[in-house]
């Protein structure tokens, strides 16, 4: 890994409650300017590992590193870096939102000109019409812009996001979905969330989480790739489904054959073929001299909630049987 290149760098990082381990050594990087979704189930470490990443809680083990600076050997300069947005954000309910926003300023410490700071921040966000407006009178929708705002003040470079749309409407969580996705084009973000679309829409890459490890690392497409979905094909079709059925079964390269639909003369057929394998010159054809036509022939790339089903689950699955032979182990000792 090389510094330079990263806005933050996890190393080999650690955290123990007593024996449970709710951060299991686990490494990933976040490059500058980039937007990473940080997913996994409830428990999977996720909070943890944003709360060592901003000096909230500290590690048991490994290194974070925010723009090249170690959280621990420069904790000040570290926090300076990063603006943080918890799940439920950290409002004064009876301050106005300039009010506010003045007073993280001046928490922070903040050098810029306050005035234009806060009001550049507050357009950024879509919320100076509402600097005048008490925060406990604010909609769902506007006290998360409010502490969106918060986490801007400074001008950090890494953005960590836990949950930034949840409780909100679809227009609020589309609207700040288009805020961050903003925001994104100048800073880098950590995006934790369980809403799978969000990730689908925001995020540039994924790492996935799992018991305290990490499970996937990879950019949206890539993990489709490589949970198996780039050798799944939806094929649809008219003519003889019958007769569609013995060609298909008769080519060595597919490997498993789904209906989803079939009469006399339609079908929707899903498809698996062996990896790296040619099967359209060979459904053309046969097909072709059969008088059947092929209405749709498309990839079938599993979705982002099945990539997450599936590696989350098969890591549980390892872990239990991991648990399970010790188990047994023992028990012929």
């Amino acid at each position: 890994m090389e510094t330079v290149n990263n806005a933050l760098e996890i190393i080999n990082l650690s955290k123990n409650y007593g024996a449970n381990k709710a951060v299991d050594n686990i490494s990933f990087n976040v490059k500058h300017g980039e937007i990473m979704g940080f997913l996994g189930p409830n428990g999977a470490g996720k909070s943890t590992t944003m709360n060592i990443i901003c000096g909230c809680i500290s590690a048991s083990g490994g290194t974070v590193n925010v723009c090249g600076c170690d959280v621990l050997e420069n904790p000040k300069i570290v926090k300076s870096k990063i603006g943080y947005l918890p799940e439920n954000p950290p409002l004064y309910f009876d301050m106005k939102v300039w009010e506010y926003l003045s007073f993280v300023y001046d928490l922070k410490k903040v050098k810029n000109n306050k005035k234009e700071h806060i009001e550049k921040i507050m357009e950024l966000v879509k919320i100076s019409d509402m600097k005048n407006r008490m925060i406990k009178n604010l909609s769902k929708g506007y006290k998360q812009r409010v502490g969106l705002a918060q986490a801007l003040i400074g001008d950090p470079e890494v953005l960590i996001l836990d949950e930034p749309t949840v409780g909100l409407d679809p227009k609020q969580i589309i609207e700040i979905r288009n805020v961050i996705k903003e925001i994104g084009k100048e800073r880098t973000i950590i995006l934790s969330t369980h809403i799978l679309q969000e990730v689908s829409a925001v995020c540039d890459r994924v790492t996935i989480i799992s018991h305290g490890k990490i499970v996937a690392q990879n950019t949206l497409k890539g993990l489709e790739e490589a949970t198996g979905g780039k050798d799944k094909y939806i094929l649809k079709l008219k003519g003889d489904t019958q007769k569609a059925l013995d060609i298909l079964s008769s080519i060595d390269e597919i490997v498993n054959i789904n209906t989803t639909f079939i009469n006399d003369s339609e079908a929707e057929i899903l498809l698996e073929r062996k990896p790296e394998s040619d099967i359209s010159m060979q459904l053309t054809e046969a097909f072709g001299k059969n008088g059947i036509a092929i209405t749709e022939f498309k990839s079938a790339l599993l979705t982002l909630e099945e990539i997450f089903i599936k590696l989350t689950n098969s890591k549980i699955y390892e872990e239990e049987k991991e648990e399970q032979e010790v188990t047994e182990n023992d028990s012929n000792i």
